[in-house]
């Protein structure tokens, strides 16, 4: 019954590349008071490698969003999981980051920096569990003595979060540590392995089952969504450094122009799905190292993005009670070792929406539609989304 697909990384390593924007464009407009050169390279850290789920970044770079906004080099740094983005921010190795909020506040409150969220991307929570129709897990509540994969670095809280709202023993869950595919829940590994809307949930439906010779279908499995529990927590974030900002008026300024450039890309991606999907496969396919996924993976990934990122508000803003949710939570979580995910509340410097509605502000002047729904297009998955 169970059927493995196993899938190898494009190039030579996991190592993370560069994707570097060069042009010749007249720095910024400051605004006027500004005593500072504003910065016209910068450098984005991805939490992993190229693909959709990053489309905005890839596109504002394609499009030429970048040097609109008077950046002369844009450094795009892919991560294999060897990267830690919110380290590599720390470190200054970049001067912004992609990450999920609960890995940051674990760093925030293990190291003591200050990190700042400067635009909340996903606006929903894009994990599942998925099992077996005939597992008997049907709910958060049926996790108990149960091997429940997942990608460990902190992909695991919303498990814990989901798990102590119902009140269970999180000691007896047995947390197997799985690789970027579902090959623990084909080769029976796990009793529910973890995966996104966007990425491993098409990946299985992509694999053909043995018994019917035809690709797995959705009802094959059963879905736990923990957009629909108390476990959902904000995921894709665009962080910054916080004493820079409050220190270096050129790079608060660049923080605007970075945001207001990355906007447009997703909404380049939002209003053209099948182009962004294109631009994504093809920095894939060119990287150094990439996940080997094809473009009707692509295309998939990018209209399950999308529905993460386009809510009905406007772009990126930090929702208050969204962002409690996903403190009270990390609080409330306990892992397998019976261990605290964070004791004690972020600083209130931990988010701000000041950069990001000033981005929003400006491009709304000049004419861009920055809030809306996204209308989903039909996606028909094929054998390895070639």
């Amino acid at each position: 019954m169970k059927h493995s697909i196993r899938r190898a990384l494009f190039g030579t390593a996991a190592a993370a590349t560069a994707i570097t924007l060069a042009a010749c464009t007249a720095p910024a407009d400051t605004g006027g008071d500004g005593d500072f050169e504003p910065l016209t390279e910068i450098s984005l850290q991805l939490q992993w490698l190229p693909q959709a789920q990053f489309a905005g970044y890839y596109v504002a770079l394609d499009q030429g969003y970048f040097e609109e906004e008077g950046f002369d080099s844009v450094e795009i740094v892919p991560s294999g999981g060897d990267i830690v983005p919110q380290d590599a921010l720390v470190a200054g190795d970049v001067d912004f980051a992609i990450a999920w909020v609960p890995k940051v506040l674990g760093t925030l409150e293990a190291s003591g920096v200050e990190l700042t969220n400067i635009a909340q991307v996903f606006q929903k929570s894009g994990t599942l569990q998925v099992s077996w129709a005939d597992s008997g897990i049907e709910s958060v509540a049926d996790f108990e003595g149960k091997r429940i994969g997942s990608w460990g670095f902190g992909n695991e809280w919303e498990i814990f979060a989901a798990m102590a709202d119902e009140g269970l023993d999180s000691t007896t869950v047995s947390i197997t540590t799985q690789d970027f595919s579902m090959n623990a829940l084909l080769d029976g590994d796990v009793d529910a392995a973890q995966a996104m809307t966007y990425n491993e949930w098409a990946q299985v439906l992509e694999v053909v089952n043995p018994e019917t010779g035809e690709l797995y279908q959705p009802e094959d499995f059963n879905v736990i969504s923990y957009e629909d529990t108390a476990g959902a927590m904000l995921q894709d974030a665009i962080w910054a450094d916080t004493a820079r900002l409050a220190d270096d008026p050129a790079y608060a300024d660049a923080a605007v122009r970075f945001l207001k450039a990355i906007i447009k890309g997703w909404v380049y991606s939002r209003d053209n799905p099948e182009d962004a999907a294109a631009i994504v496969y093809d920095a894939a396919i060119n990287a150094e190292a990439a996940f080997p996924v094809g473009p009707v993976h692509q295309l998939w990934q990018m209209n399950e993005v999308n529905k993460l990122i386009w809510a009905g508000g406007k772009f990126g803003l930090i929702d208050a009670g969204a962002w409690d949710k996903t403190v009270a939570g990390a609080l409330a979580a306990v892992n397998q070792d019976g261990l605290n995910l964070i004791t004690a509340e972020p600083s209130a410097s931990a988010y701000s929406n000041e950069y990001i509605e000033q981005a929003l502000a400006e491009l709304e002047e000049e004419g861009v539609i920055v809030d809306g729904e996204y209308s989903p297009i039909d996606v028909t998955l094929t054998e390895g989304g070639q």
